[in-house]
């Protein structure tokens, strides 16, 4: 185990329905103290007996390291396969594994600067803690939350007590403006003068913020969310193409280099329909006809 990372037995504190998500609160002793935003936890799924061996990796919603049930970790989860139904159906006291705090955070500015904060879906979980963070600096926030329907947004009241102001898109129109987190962040941008733009969700919607942050003159730091199965850089399911300092692109493992990372070091146009390809001038990359 890394330096920093602990594995530990969880007992579920609270598993409460938030609209489509569930937000898990579990015990965490000696994890909870190590976490910062924009790191993840995994949790082992299935039980002992479970032939589920891969573990599944959330962003880290909030860490409480002191409190009633000692340190605590809030996750937020969407019920898609096994792994995750069986999570969402935990009740009070069940036992759960967690390894974390995993990744590389939020890179912090030195200056108290103006940012903006973006979330799509339940991606907004780790923005909340953020958003308190930066503004503990002295930086002024601005939160943008963003889903397909209301009842698939995260966060919105948490939002109003984190952040200065908040601004809601929905794709139909349910809540706030109707359109993508894109169809305000410009304006929001420009009226702020932001010079962060923290983001976290799906990877169309990363690739869409760091377009328009850059072209308002910010810098985009985006939590990506490529599928992590081992969570400490074993595996290589989540490898993604970066271009580093040197102007060359590598694979990198998000689950360690990230899940952070500048948005414009991000080769964006590797990914299309749901999967990531070796751009031809990536190291390593396969040669025409080479073995």
């Amino acid at each position: 185990m890394s330096a920093g990372v602990v594995q530990t037995p969880g007992e579920v504190v609270a598993n409460r329905r938030v609209g489509a998500y569930h937000h898990l609160t579990v015990t965490a002793p000696g994890l909870a103290e190590l976490a910062h935003p924009g790191q993840f936890a995994a949790f082992a799924v299935g039980g002992e007996t479970s032939a589920t061996l891969l573990r599944r990796c959330f962003s880290i919603h909030r860490v409480r390291p002191t409190g009633t049930y000692g340190g605590t970790l809030d996750v937020v989860v969407a019920a898609h396969g096994p792994g995750t139904q069986w999570l969402t159906g935990l009740r009070t006291h069940d036992a759960v594994d967690v390894v974390g705090p995993l990744g590389r955070p939020f890179p912090l500015p030195a200056d108290p600067v103006p940012c903006v904060l973006v979330g799509g879906g339940y991606g907004s979980a780790p923005l909340f803690w953020l958003a308190e963070a930066l503004r503990e600096r002295g930086c002024p926030v601005e939160i943008v939350l963003g889903a397909a329907s209301e009842d698939r947004l995260f966060g919105v009241v948490e939002a109003r007590r984190s952040a200065d102001r908040v601004h809601v898109t929905t794709d139909d129109g349910s809540a706030g403006t109707r359109g993508r987190v894109t169809a305000v962040l410009g304006e929001v941008l420009e009226r702020t003068g932001a010079a962060v733009a923290y983001a976290c969700g799906p990877m169309a919607m990363l690739r869409a913020v760091t377009e328009v942050a850059s072209a308002h003159g910010a810098v985009a730091q985006v939590a990506v969310e490529e599928s992590m199965a081992c969570g400490v850089g074993v595996c290589m399911t989540c490898v993604m193409p970066v271009t580093g300092n040197d102007g060359v692109t590598r694979m990198v493992r998000s689950c360690v280099e990230g899940p952070v990372f500048r948005g414009d070091r991000v080769r964006w146009d590797a990914f299309a329909d749901g999967i990531c390809r070796v751009p031809d001038d990536a190291v390593g990359a396969p040669r025409a006809g080479g073995h």
